[in-house]
C-alpha cells in the first residue's frame, strides 16, 4: 500500500494475519446488500436527491466539526486504535488510510461517513466496552464500509433522517423523503452484514467478533454471557411465534439502521463456516482490477439465489408460509386438474376402449361407443402424466 510507511515505522499487523492484496469488496459483500443497493438506486427520485445532496451537503463542515470537537486518532492519540486502523487497511489493501476520530458519547457506536473521502468515527462508549481483538473487528468493519463505498449513502441517510424531522410539519413534505429514508435504511441494514464479514477478514478471530456483538447487545458483563446461548436467541427469534410475530418483526426493524445483533451474529457465524470464506482465506477471491468486467446479470442471479435459499431454509412462520405457497402451487394445480378431469379415486386416466368412451370419465364399458366427446372427452389431458408442468416449474 502506498502509505505503508509513516514516521519511519512499517505498518504490519501486530500478530500474523493473512493479507488480501487487491481484494474486491465483492469478495465479502452480502448478496442482500448488493440487491438492496440496486433497488435503492431504482427508487423514483433517488437519483435527483443523490445528485442534489452530493453538491449541497457540507463536506468540509463535517470534517471541521469532528476536527474541532473530537479526538483524531494518531501515533500520539489513541495510538492502539491507530495501529488497528493501519492493520485493517494493510490487510484489506486500502491504499489511503481514512482519518479516524473518537467522539465523546456513552452509546457504543461506530460509523463511516463522508462524500469525497470516508471518515471513521467511534464513540468512547464503544472504545471502553470492547477489548483489543473485539475492537479490531469493529475497525475492520468500518474499513470494509470504506472499501465498499458505503460512506456516501450513510452520509445521505443521516442528512435525510434529520431533514425528515424538520419538514414533518409540512403536509406531504415528509412522504417523499421518508420513502427514500426507508429504502436507505433497508439497504444499510444489509450493508452491515457485509461489513461484519470485512471485520472478520481483518480480525480473523470469529470468537472476538461474536463477543463484540454480544457486548453491544448486553454490555460489559462478559462473565454473565455465553456466545452459544446468544446464538440460540437468534434461532428462537427467527423460528418463534406465529404470523403476527412475523409482521411485528418487520415493523420493529423498519426504523433501525442496523439489524438486530443476534441476527448479525448468526449470519456471521454461518458465513465463517462457508466455503466462500475458506476460499478467501486460501487466497482465492475477486480482485479490484476485475471489477470492471463484473457481470451485473451474475450479481442479480446470485442475489436471487440467496433469497430463494433464505426463504426455503427460513424457520420464520411468514417465510415458511411463502415457501409452502410457492412449493404447493404446483401440487394445488395438479389436484385441481385431476379433480376437474373426473373423479377416479386418484387413479391414472384410463385410455378409451376401441376408440370410444371418455378418456378419464367414470363411464362403464357398456357406455363406450355412446359417450360424448370421443377419445378427447372431458379431461382434455389425454394420457399425459398429471404431474407435468406443476411442482417442478413452480418451485
Amino acid at each position: 500500500m502506498s502509505d505503508g510507511h509513516h514516521n519511519g515505522h512499517e505498518h504490519v499487523p501486530s500478530r500474523q494475519r493473512r493479507r488480501f492484496p487487491g481484494i474486491s469488496s465483492r469478495a465479502y459483500e452480502h448478496p442482500a446488500d448488493r440487491s438492496a443497493l440496486v433497488a435503492l438506486r431504482k427508487l423514483s427520485g433517488f437519483d435527483t436527491v443523490f445528485k442534489a445532496l452530493s453538491g449541497l451537503l457540507p463536506e468540509r463542515s463535517l470534517r471541521l466539526l469532528f476536527l474541532s470537537d473530537s479526538v483524531r486518532v494518531s501515533d500520539r492519540q489513541f495510538a492502539h486504535l491507530n495501529v488497528m486502523l493501519r492493520d485493517a487497511c494493510y490487510i484489506l489493501d486500502l491504499e489511503k488510510v481514512p482519518p479516524m476520530y473518537v467522539n465523546q458519547d456513552p452509546t457504543p457506536n461506530a460509523m463511516c461517513i463522508g462524500l469525497d473521502e470516508p471518515i471513521i468515527v467511534v464513540t468512547t462508549g464503544l472504545v471502553e466496552l470492547l477489548d483489543e481483538e473485539e475492537m479490531r473487528a469493529v475497525v475492520g468493519h468500518e474499513v470494509g464500509h470504506a472499501l465498499s463505498g458505503h460512506a456516501v449513502y450513510r452520509t445521505i441517510l443521516l442528512f435525510l433522517t434529520s431533514l425528515a424531522v424538520r419538514v414533518a410539519w409540512i403536509p406531504l413534505g415528509n412522504v417523499a423523503i421518508m420513502a427514500i429514508v426507508t429504502a436507505l435504511r433497508e439497504w444499510f441494514r444489509k450493508s452491515e452484514l457485509s461489513a461484519d464479514r470485512a471485520g472478520l477478514l481483518v480480525g480473523q478471530d470469529l470468537q472476538a467478533s461474536m463477543r463484540g456483538l454480544m457486548k453491544i447487545a448486553g454490555g460489559n458483563h462478559l462473565h454473565e454471557m455465553n456466545v452459544d446461548a446468544f446464538l440460540e436467541q437468534a434461532e428462537e427469534y427467527e423460528a418463534g411465534g406465529d404470523l403476527r410475530d412475523s409482521v411485528l418483526k418487520i415493523l420493529n426493524v423498519l426504523p433501525r439502521s442496523h439489524p438486530f445483533t443476534t441476527v448479525r451474529a448468526a449470519e456471521l457465524k454461518k458465513w465463517a463456516a462457508s466455503r466462500d470464506y475458506q476460499r478467501i482465506m486460501d487466497g482465492h477471491y475477486p480482485r479490484r482490477d476485475e471489477d470492471k468486467d463484473t457481470s451485473v446479470r451474475d450479481s442479480f442471479r446470485e442475489s436471487a439465489s440467496h433469497y430463494a435459499t433464505h426463504v426455503r431454509s427460513s424457520k420464520d412462520p411468514l417465510m415458511k408460509l411463502v415457501n409452502d405457497i410457492a412449493g404447493g402451487a404446483g401440487d394445488l394445480g395438479d389436484r385441481m386438474r385431476r379433480g376437474f378431469g373426473g373423479f377416479t379415486g386418484g387413479s391414472q386416466p384410463r385410455p378409451p376402449k376401441d376408440g370410444g368412451g371418455s378418456a378419464d370419465g367414470p363411464a362403464g364399458p357398456d357406455e363406450g361407443p355412446e359417450a360424448p366427446g370421443g377419445p378427447q372427452g372431458s379431461g382434455g389431458d389425454g394420457p399425459e402424466s398429471p404431474r407435468d408442468g406443476s411442482p417442478r416449474d413452480g418451485a
